[in-house]
């Protein structure tokens, strides 16, 4: 039997559909029987593009073969440009999670931080399993060193007011923690929900390396307590400042004189897996690391290059989106990754593969 996937005759719809689809670019959608999204994907020339899981199933690796056969219906969706398709692609799959979009392995090795933002009063805590349960909730990491995320989570809990325990300890009233302004009252809902959310968006701000600005925000908000002569508000932010400046000292210094937050993304194949390392770099300092493993089989390393900044970067806020991404190689879409990710950002965003000095060498 042939290598090229047949489709059969008495399937009406699917052949309709692809006589239907333009050589424009945008996006397309696999469906299963159920109507469930398998998949989807992206083009510049929607029509090449769809065609050719069908007749020219040779070049597709055995996980794409097994979804073809699973498809029972395609949509498409016309964009302008090839830019807009990244975007609305990037979309959908963070929307839709399909199944067979899943390139790329979480490292579990290591754990991560998960604050559930999905949450009236978000929690915070340590996991290896990073299974979004809530679109809303987010991730950060993976940590290497267990003992200082912990010591970290601490420090955090003593420096911020936010709740000490996971259950509350009595049913009608404060515990200790609020007495002493550990915890703003969370369990008695002493403080509103949107008052509580800002407190852990400057606890979050540490876990993606942003606490040279959170520090910055902070000496602004204790002067302007001095100002105000509200002295005690005011010593209370300089703690917070201090406990900041404990935190950074655990931090290990890569480049002292860089103000630049830059990602360093580097591959290793043989042709059957790919392994991925992105070092976080933020202000200087190496904050995180995420570990991949990528299907390689008959796939150009620029090409695993380019999917794994699509994927990884559609997932995260854009204020953990790097100014600088430092690669191995340069993608094939390099100028719409570069307007895409600045775009998400709202800044600009720089795709660079270094060729000599200390950028290169990492």
């Amino acid at each position: 039997m042939s290598d090229t996937i047949s489709l059969e005759l008495n399937n009406n719809l699917l052949n309709d559909r692809l006589s239907q689809i333009p050589n424009e670019p945008g996006c397309y959608l696999m469906l299963d029987i159920n109507g469930t999204i398998l998949y989807v994907g992206k083009s510049k020339k929607l029509r090449n593009r769809v065609r050719s899981y069908f007749h020219q199933s040779n070049i597709l690796s055995p996980r794409i073969r097994l979804m073809v056969k699973k498809i029972y219906d395609i949509e498409f969706i016309v964009t302008d440009s090839e830019s807009e398709a990244l975007t609305l692609e990037s979309n959908l799959i963070k929307n839709n999670q399909p199944y067979f979009n899943v390139l790329l392995k979480d490292d579990k090795k290591y754990p991560y931080v998960c604050i559930t933002w999905s949450e009236e009063y978000p929690r915070i805590f340590i996991t290896r399993k990073r299974r979004r349960r809530n679109q809303d909730d987010r991730y950060y990491g993976p940590f290497v060193d267990v003992g200082l995320l912990r010591k970290t989570l601490v420090l955090v809990k003593r420096v911020f007011p936010m709740r000490q325990r996971p259950i509350p300890l009595y049913k009608d009233r404060t515990c200790l923690n609020y007495q002493i302004g550990r915890c703003p009252g969370v369990c008695q809902k002493k403080v509103s929900s949107e008052q509580y959310k800002i407190i852990i968006q400057n606890v979050a701000m540490i876990f993606q390396g942003r606490s040279d600005e959170l520090t910055k925000a902070l000496i602004k908000r204790m002067n302007s307590y001095s100002e105000r002569l509200e002295y005690e508000k005011a010593a209370q932010i300089r703690d917070q400042i201090k406990g900041l400046e404990q935190l950074q000292e655990d931090q290990k210094m890569i480049l002292p004189d860089s103000s630049i937050s830059r990602d360093v993304v580097a591959m290793a194949s043989d042709g059957r897996i790919a392994a991925i390392q992105i070092f976080q770099m933020r202000s200087g300092k190496l904050v995180g690391r995420l570990g991949y493993t990528a299907d390689a089989s008959k796939k150009e390393n620029n090409f695993i290059l380019e999917t794994i900044i699509e994927e990884h970067y559609s997932q995260v806020d854009s204020v953990e989106i790097p100014r600088e991404i430092l690669l191995q190689y340069k993608p094939f879409q390099y100028e719409i990754l570069t307007e895409w990710l600045t775009q998400i950002k709202g800044k600009s965003v720089k795709l660079i593969v270094p060729k000599r000095n200390i950028k290169a060498d990492f």
